[in-house]
């Protein structure tokens, strides 16, 4: 090898190797956790579900993320939808006491306003989702199984648009991580290695109920587009929707309807007399909640899809507060009108 040759094979091997050099080293994911812990909760929210036995309670331990310096959380909503107590500990070990402000089980993501912002909390920086690419190396902090402030990290395995992989969340464009998601992360922050949210931890899939490296994330784009707030009166229920065979079974004098399953103390929907299931029965090897009202419409849209839901979110936001709406809903075999008030 030449004099020239020699410094040039030198020059080619060391370019080579840092192609080959970690995303992030130690002591930067170091830096983004310190920089991203103080802006993530814990949420804690007190539920009631009807099961074989009749009512029970429950508290679902869940995460979240600061967004706003007047107390918005943005979390999960299968973690506070239909529950009737919510409260948020900070970094620094206080409770605060919280409610929903806005709610999309489509896009399973909901806004908590806080009671206050205690002094340990910072609020996070929101990232461009749409900037995140497949290969991105990416960081969660939450509470799994309770474990308050673990941190995991990944990469961007995929990125999924609406209405490809969830048939219950068609709204919500997700992305998929191998950064580890368990019981807890729930409604966690996921970020970058700027200490950015990007996304909102929806759930896993999982055939040994561990993590199996198949977790989803909404995008930062879908929770910040789909969260208005004052949409909550869908936030104070858990339900499902009746369509086809099982609207038949349950005599839905429409083409679908909306079951409830559990109504939130205290809420909109509680104070007009919205009623909750009292039972359960098995159908075609699903748990089906019974005795419930069955929504059918909201202010004259029927409920027969989750697109005409979010139009009834958009419909009730409209309104000043205070003023009327009115409800059809399917108890005891008849059709009957609920009134509510605005929030």
């Amino acid at each position: 090898m030449s004099l020239v040759e020699k410094p040039l094979a030198v020059a080619i091997a060391i370019a080579v190797l840092a192609g080959f050099a970690p995303v992030a080293s130690a002591q930067n994911l170091d830096d983004v956790f310190r920089k991203a812990s103080p802006t993530v909760v814990v949420v804690r929210a007190k539920g009631r579900d009807v099961g074989a036995g009749g009512i029970t309670h429950f508290i679902e331990t869940g995460s979240g993320v600061l967004i706003s310096r007047d107390g918005r959380v943005m979390t999960a909503a299968h973690v506070v939808n239909g529950k009737d107590e919510i409260t948020v500990e900070g970094i620094g070990g206080e409770i605060v006491r919280a409610k929903i402000i806005s709610a999309n089980m489509a896009a399973d993501v909901s806004l908590l306003q806080l009671e206050r912002v205690t002094r340990a909390m910072q609020v996070a920086r929101i990232g461009n989702s749409d900037a995140v690419r497949v290969g991105e190396q990416v960081m969660v902090v939450g509470a799994p199984y309770g474990l308050a402030y673990s941190m995991s990290v990944g990469w961007i395995s995929a990125r999924w648009p609406p209405n490809t992989i969830f048939p219950d969340m068609p709204l919500a464009e997700f992305f998929q991580t191998t950064a580890t998601i368990n019981t807890g992360n729930s409604g966690g922050p996921l970020f970058n290695m700027k200490g950015e949210v990007i996304g909102i931890v929806s759930q896993n899939i999982s055939k040994s109920g561990g993590s199996e490296g198949l977790g989803f994330v909404v995008t930062t784009k879908s929770a910040q587009g789909l969260l208005v707030p004052r949409k909550v009166f869908w936030g104070a229920l858990q339900g499902m929707l009746l369509t086809g065979r099982l609207a038949s079974v349950f005599n839905v004098p429409a083409p679908a309807g909306f079951l409830v399953r559990t109504v939130a103390q205290g809420s909109m929907a509680s104070n007009m007399g919205l009623r909750g299931a009292d039972g359960i029965l098995t159908i075609g090897g699903k748990e089906i909640p019974v005795g419930g009202d069955i929504v059918l419409s909201v202010e004259s849209i029927p409920v027969v899809s989750e697109d005409n839901i979010e139009q009834i979110r958009n419909r009730l936001a409209g309104l000043a507060p205070g003023a009327p709406f009115k409800m059809s809903v399917l108890r005891a075999g008849k059709v009957i009108e609920l009134t509510g008030s605005a929030e």
